[in-house]
């Protein structure tokens, strides 16, 4: 039978450092990325990747 721990209920200093720090990080994550989403994308700019330039008739042999 294995001993008994002393204090099973107590969790040391770097336990709750540990647990602030790690599920803080991931809440603040959580939330930024829900915020991203709602928020939907910012004003496109004319570098935007999805931007293509038509080509003229004349010019698409040269492509």
């Amino acid at each position: 039978m294995p001993p008994k721990p002393t204090h099973p209920n107590n969790m040391t200093t770097g336990g709750w450092i540990n647990l602030v720090l790690s599920v803080g990080f991931v809440t603040t994550l959580f939330i930024y990325c829900i915020v991203r989403v709602v928020q939907g994308p910012k004003n496109k700019t004319d570098h935007d990747l999805a931007h293509v330039e038509p080509i003229e008739e004349g010019r698409v042999d040269e492509r």
